[in-house]
């Protein structure tokens, strides 16, 4: 069944009784050429490119709970791609460019919404790092311009420009950024993937890999083994205890990172904005709800819940940056386990298990990621070689001394 205006006014006038599931529920087979460990965002769209783009065949997508129970729907949904090293700027704007396009590629409405991300600065030091930041960002093809103060007025008046802390000196505005449906991305990939034949799997955990002489031969399951020639991995926050069942250690914590949603308003916020002197930034959804997170918690926790501390802490953060934020009431909060790596920078790489492989490490950044994440990764699966704009993201990095610290923070993975 495809999608079209013309498909929703024909069921609307027949009762809607020609809807079908959008996937199948199959049983596991007893082999597959491939085997992708996590039904999130990562590993439905590593499935959906696998398929699609690279012409494989015999592939399963190996969910514990449901499709989509994870991080992919526990974000605030921000795409983006304003990063600057060399090593970051080029995968990430190559997601934005395939989320440009997403929507008409599978042919599901993800409601990508290019509202634009603006970064506020508060120090003339401040605004000369997002001046380098955006040359960068333009110098690899994305777009960038750098607002003064009253540049910044012209679009969000109603922000507290003469904070005695932290006066608004400007900004750098990413217009082709913004926001997209979660849960709709990660239902996309999971039609597309089942479109073109992939088993989607769900309620099915790996308790265990199956390794002979150094390669890997399958994984055991909740619902029996399943024989493979290849294993991605892509399961986010749970990728150290997924890969410990491999006897390998990850250079990874994970930690939880609370988002929140306020009552429905009316529209007041038209884009993204971030606040440059503390760590909270907020958007609107189409339902009215202010959308808004912050820093992750400190301590390593694998729940999908946070503590009050971070609660305040973001909450003052918004109090700061836009103080009638206060008289809204907060409708509710949520936690999504963060994978987080060492230098706050990603892995695709392949495993020392041969036909073992890995996605992880994505920090903050998994959902923008979500599409140049599964083409990277499928491409690393079907030909062994990296993608151009993943090859940095090596998991041998850190003992080579190759970091890829887009923030600076060293190896402190909470401050990433």
């Amino acid at each position: 069944m495809r999608y079209s205006g013309f498909r929703v006014i024909k069921e609307a006038l027949t009762g809607h009784k020609g809807w079908k599931p959008i996937w199948r529920n199959p049983d596991p087979q007893p082999a597959y050429d491939y085997v992708i460990v996590g039904g999130g965002g990562h590993g439905l769209a590593t499935a959906y490119y696998l398929a699609t783009t690279f012409k494989k065949a015999r592939i399963a997508v190996l969910e514990k709970s449901w499709l989509g129970s994870g991080n992919i729907g526990r974000n605030t949904t921000i795409i983006r791609s304003n990063y600057m090293l060399p090593g970051n700027e080029p995968f990430y704007e190559f997601s934005m460019k395939l989320w440009e396009n997403l929507e008409q590629e599978f042919n599901f409405n993800a409601m990508v919404s290019q509202r634009g991300i603006l970064n506020l600065c508060h120090t003339d030091a401040q605004r000369d790092a997002f001046r380098r930041r955006g040359n960068a960002m333009i110098f690899a093809g994305a777009d960038a311009e750098l607002l003064d103060r009253e540049g910044v007025r012209r679009m969000y008046p109603w922000l507290n420009f003469d904070n005695a802390r932290f006066p608004i000196k400007g900004g750098l505005l990413q217009r082709r950024a913004g926001t997209a449906r979660h849960d709709g991305v990660a239902w996309g990939y999971a039609r597309g993937a089942d479109l073109a034949g992939v088993d989607l799997i769900q309620n099915c955990e790996v308790t265990g890999f199956r390794i002979e002489g150094g390669k890997i031969r399958g994984v055991e399951t909740s619902r029996g083994y399943i024989a493979a020639g290849k294993v991605g991995v892509a399961v986010a926050g749970s990728s150290g205890r997924v890969m410990a069942q491999a006897g390998m250690r990850l250079p990874i914590e994970s930690h939880v990172l609370q988002a929140f949603v306020s009552e429905g308003l009316k529209p007041t916020i038209d884009g993204v904005i971030t606040f440059g002197a503390g760590h909270f930034y907020v958007s609107q959804s189409d339902k009215g709800g202010l959308v808004f997170g912050g820093d992750i918690d400190g301590y390593n926790s694998y729940a999908q819940r946070g503590n009050m501390a971070v609660i305040e802490d973001v909450a003052q953060g918004g109090m700061a940056l836009m103080p009638a934020i206060g008289r809204a009431r907060l409708l509710r909060v949520w936690g999504g386990i963060m994978d987080m790596s060492m230098d706050g920078s990603p892995i695709i790489d392949k495993t020392p298990v041969e036909g073992l492989y890995l996605n992880a490490g994505w920090c903050y950044g998994g959902f923008k990621a979500t599409p140049a994440s599964g083409y990277a990764f499928a491409h690393l699966l079907a030909t062994d070689t990296p993608h151009d704009t993943a090859k940095a993201y090596r998991l041998d990095r850190f003992a080579r001394g190759y970091p890829i610290d887009e923030k600076g923070m060293g190896a402190t993975p909470n401050l990433h």
